[in-house]
């Protein structure tokens, strides 16, 4: 993740930079944005995704999302929930 401009692992078969999906994740909301994180959530370990969003930007969007996680939905609603019942997320 420290060399910004090879290719994440988990984005195998995009043409993106570690930098370029940076940049896209601190942009506004968009059909590329989200087809990018979804691809992230379902594909990267999860202590790689910290590297491009929080955890707020996760439960904000996540139900945007779900069609585009596929098994890791299960995963991502159990830390989400998790969060929110600690209090480490608004609910």
């Amino acid at each position: 993740m420290t060399q910004r401009d090879c290719r994440p692992y988990f984005l195998w078969d995009e043409d993106v930079s570690i930098a370029e999906l940076a940049a896209a994740m601190q942009g506004p909301p968009s059909l590329q944005r989200d087809r990018l994180m979804g691809k992230m959530l379902r594909e990267a370990r999860d202590v790689d995704v910290w590297h491009f969003v929080t955890p707020t930007d996760v439960a904000q969007n996540f139900e945007r999302l779900r069609r585009r996680l596929g098994r890791r939905y299960a995963f991502w609603s159990f830390l989400i929930n998790g969060w929110r019942n600690d209090r480490l997320l608004d609910a």
